[in-house]
């Protein structure tokens, strides 16, 4: 009966995931189907040479090079802002938070993970039209906003991913410092956070992609069509997922749609290759602590 239940749950588990792997796979298809034929240079710089428009000589008013160049440098700004403090707020609460105070930075964090990025982006929304008021009629959405919004709505996972890669190191490695007469500031720098990073890898990646594919945060903060590349963090920007999201509710023709399909690979492609580049650094810092522990 125990082998027939083992059985069971095994064609269960290898069905659902041929199931996930199929969904993935149609999705995938599907957009490469409809997008894969306007993958060319001139979507990406239209009619302004690659080499100008990189090295920032020409405007680039029919490609997708502004709305890449804004992706990019919004998923930077976010993610270099989050770190430090998702790092900071992890290791308090791995090694120094007890009692209560863990309980309430615990549920309030767990709290801040479950809020619908659309309050978040209103929240956003709403320091802009308050600095523009009571500070400088000069502010206004933006992308400096977006970034610290987007911040904000990524800074659980890293902080959740620190403490729980902190607390998972073995016994071992956390106490023979300490027994060799290291305090726990030095324990902490030079010991535990080298030896977990390969685990704190995975909030940043988990971060990037939220940065990446997020719409609702950076439409209400500062994202908006034909801004071009953004010139300074006070300036707007545009962005894929908002050239996707615009394009797909407005197009007027079917090349419209289809430069839509081919803007939702090249964001594919983006998140693909951080993804990798993540998970290459990621295995990297594993064998390493696996030969020098």
């Amino acid at each position: 009966m125990n082998r027939l239940w083992e059985t069971l749950i095994k064609a269960f588990s290898w069905a659902c995931g041929i199931i996930l792997l199929g969904a993935i796979s149609c999705i995938i298809g599907y957009l490469f189907m409809k997008g894969a034929g306007v993958i060319r240079l001139d979507l990406i710089f239209g009619d302004t040479p690659p080499l100008d428009a990189i090295l920032l000589k020409r405007q680039v008013l029919d490609g997708l090079f502004p709305a890449m160049a804004g992706t990019f440098f919004l998923v930077c700004f976010s993610v270099f802002t989050a770190l430090p403090l998702g790092l900071a707020a992890g290791i308090y609460m791995s090694e120094y938070a007890g009692g209560s105070i863990r309980r309430v930075f615990s549920f309030s964090f767990d709290i801040l993970a479950g809020i619908p990025s659309i309050v978040i982006g209103l929240f956003g929304f709403s320091i802009a039209v308050f600095l523009h008021r009571h500070f400088s009629d000069r502010i206004f959405p933006c992308l400096l906003i977006s970034g610290l919004s987007l911040a904000f709505l990524v800074l659980p996972y890293i902080i959740r991913t620190t403490q729980l890669s902190l607390e998972t190191l073995p016994a071992r490695t956390r106490l023979t410092a300490l027994a060799l007469g290291a305090t726990r500031f030095q324990n902490i720098r030079y010991v535990l956070v080298p030896q977990s990073l390969s685990g704190i890898l995975s909030g940043v990646v988990l971060a990037v992609g939220r940065c990446a594919e997020d719409t609702a945060v950076i439409m209400l903060t500062g994202a908006v069509a034909m801004a071009g590349v953004p010139q300074s963090l006070l300036s707007s920007y545009e962005a894929l997922p908002f050239y996707i999201y615009y394009i797909s509710s407005q197009y007027t023709n079917p090349h419209e749609l289809a430069t839509g399909y081919g803007a939702s690979i090249i964001l594919l492609g983006i998140c693909t290759f951080l993804f990798l580049a993540a998970f290459m650094i990621q295995k990297g810092l594993a064998r390493r602590a696996l030969y020098y522990p």
